[in-house]
């Protein structure tokens, strides 16, 4: 029976290998993975290029299509999670759904509104140290205004590691990060099981 059901955003760089290895990674522990392709099918060879996806298609237009991939199952209480740009779309739809089950932060997070509120929302996120686009001031800001919100914040932080250190495919990668990163963040899902009772019939 699957355990979490999971909503996993991509990158800047688009659906590339490694976010549907981390899918089938998920799957292999049996949470329901989907993988949204918010760029429908475009990708970028560079974090420049991402960004200028990014821009093309538009912020508003990008969180419409997360949305609607996301509603079909929010009913159920879904846990987002994300990539860098994916990471601040999955916090972004995390805090709107008072049904959401948890909120894995992979290498970025996002601004919060002032009226953002959760009740206990258990909340990991994975980051590099230091990370280029996260920098400690602004982290330890994220950190306090979550808390505010009402999540329960995890913060792990990873010394030396490249911001994406968990796609093989780029210069970022760190496999010991990756490896670290992974145990905990599926921990962090079984936690989630075993408060809610195990997986919902």
């Amino acid at each position: 029976m699957d355990r979490m059901d999971i909503m996993l955003f991509h990158s800047t760089y688009g659906l590339r290998p490694a976010v549907e290895a981390a899918a089938l990674r998920l799957r292999a522990a049996g949470h329901q993975v989907r993988v949204p392709d918010l760029f429908e099918g475009q990708t970028a060879q560079t974090v420049e290029a991402g960004m200028e996806l990014q821009k093309s298609i538009g912020k508003e237009e990008l969180l419409k299509r997360a949305v609607l991939a996301s509603a079909p199952y929010s009913e159920r209480g879904l846990v987002y999670a994300g990539f860098s740009f994916g990471a601040s779309v999955a916090q972004t739809l995390a805090l709107g759904d008072e049904k959401a089950r948890g909120l894995l932060l992979l290498h970025g997070t996002s601004d919060i509104a002032e009226s953002a509120s959760v009740d206990d929302l258990p909340v990991q996120l994975h980051i590099a140290d230091p990370d280029p686009f996260e920098s400690h001031d602004w982290l330890t800001s994220w950190y306090l205004r979550m808390g505010k919100a009402g999540a329960d914040v995890e913060v792990y932080r990873y010394p030396g590691a490249g911001h994406l250190f968990t796609d093989p495919d780029l210069p970022d990668w760190d496999e010991a990060a990756a490896e670290r990163t992974w145990a905990i963040a599926l921990a962090f899902l079984e936690s989630l099981d075993d408060a809610d009772g195990g997986a919902d019939a």
